[in-house]
């Protein structure tokens, strides 16, 4: 008889990393399945960490985060959304999925109730699962104009035992951003309800109207039921290096220390060292992978959009093309088949939540012969493939 939780050995490899990880590395694979572009991280970032690393910085330091690293991020967030920040809410436990398993641990537990915004990235459901308590997925709807989020639907997925809500914005995987008017209306529901927001805010930069995705630090209190995750990974190239951060309520600062400090012992100095040198000497990088993103979604809609089988409004933000395939019964077979056949990883469908089984996620960060040759592939397949 097992003696682990239910919750763990319930616990299954995503549809993302069952694609993938078979064939990670292979040079004659196009990957589009993970959530990166194919272009290292900047030299000046890289060089931060190697010399921190020459200058000793590899003994163990505050568990809620370097100081100078959070004085940086404060410093970031205000600049982008004319706030002034309480540096004691600023937290850099180690990555973002890190940020987001902790928020959860710190909202949810037996007995407790859970909404995720869906599609979503799958090891958010896993997260909340191994929380013990149970949850519901609210799901996007897809329009001619694009993803939204219907606020009723949300509203009325509410529990009496709702504690916690997650969504993603900008998007992975559909590019759907919430409007500003819209976290109003949400922070205002959750105020009211005692339902903490789990905000996950990764893709801050990269949307492709204005510089930056609407907040909800741009209308919070200090005190509100809110936890902002964000990171480093999406608008610096940096997705090795798992460093993110968190935005908590107000008064929780030692709560938050001893969370961090027995759940990963905090970043790694040097590699906070690189963050510090990001945030402060990145702005041009950032703009520079936005144009690339931009180009990389104008030849998805260019070359697949207009396909008769194929469904895709322009994703506002990311860096996802999330498409419906029309006659798509198993999306785990169909992007294992692309795979063999043509060398091009995407993810399936299935894995991003309920409804989503004739979708297929396709990253478009990447080099323009790449992406182009990709999409060629991908569109030979869908003439060849059985939908019968």
């Amino acid at each position: 008889m097992s003696t682990l939780r239910r919750e763990f050995e319930s616990l299954r490899q995503n549809g993302i990393t069952k694609v993938g990880l078979p064939r990670i590395g292979d040079p004659s694979v196009i990957p589009l399945w993970f959530g990166e572009g194919d272009l290292p991280t900047p030299a000046f970032i890289r060089e931060a960490a190697k010399g921190a690393l020459d200058d000793g910085l590899t003994f163990y330091n505050h568990p809620a985060g370097r100081p100078d690293l959070r004085a940086a991020i404060k410093d970031y967030l205000d600049r982008l959304y004319g706030i002034e920040l309480d540096l004691g809410r600023v937290v850099v436990p180690g990555s973002t999925m890190l940020g987001i398993s902790m928020a959860a641990r710190m909202t949810l537990g037996s007995g407790d109730h859970g909404l995720i915004v869906s599609p979503n990235w799958p090891n958010i459901d896993r997260a909340f699962q191994m929380t013990g308590a149970t949850f519901d997925f609210v799901r996007q709807r897809i329009e001619p104009q694009g993803w939204r989020l219907e606020l009723d639907d949300l509203f009325a997925a509410a529990r009496p035992k709702t504690k916690a809500l997650f969504l993603n914005s900008p998007c992975n995987p559909t590019g759907w951003v919430m409007p500003a008017d819209e976290q109003q209306r949400l922070l205002d529901f959750c105020r009211g309800r005692g339902i903490v927001i789990i905000a996950d805010e990764v893709y801050h930069r990269n949307v492709f109207d204005g510089d930056v995705a609407p907040s909800f630090l741009s209308i919070a209190e200090p005190d509100d039921p809110l936890i902002v995750v964000n990171g480093f990974s999406k608008a610096f190239a940096m997705t090795g290096w798992r460093l993110g951060w968190m935005v908590i309520p107000t008064g929780y600062g030692e709560q938050m220390t001893a969370l961090s400090e027995c759940s990963n012992t905090g970043a790694p100095p040097f590699i906070q060292m690189a963050g510090i040198t990001a945030l402060t000497q990145g702005e041009s990088f950032v703009r520079e992978l936005r144009e690339r993103y931009r180009a990389g979604r104008q030849m998805v809609m260019q070359m697949l959009a207009p396909h008769p089988r194929v469904e895709l409004s322009e994703p506002a933000g990311a860096f996802y093309a999330f498409p419906r395939v029309r006659g798509l019964r198993s999306s785990l077979d169909f992007v294992q088949g692309l795979l063999a056949e043509k060398n091009v990883g995407l993810a399936p469908g299935f894995t991003f939540g309920p409804g989503n089984e004739d979708h297929f996620r396709l990253c478009f960060a990447q080099s323009h012969e790449r992406l182009e040759t990709a999409l060629s592939r991908l569109r030979d397949y869908l003439e060849d493939y059985d939908f019968d």
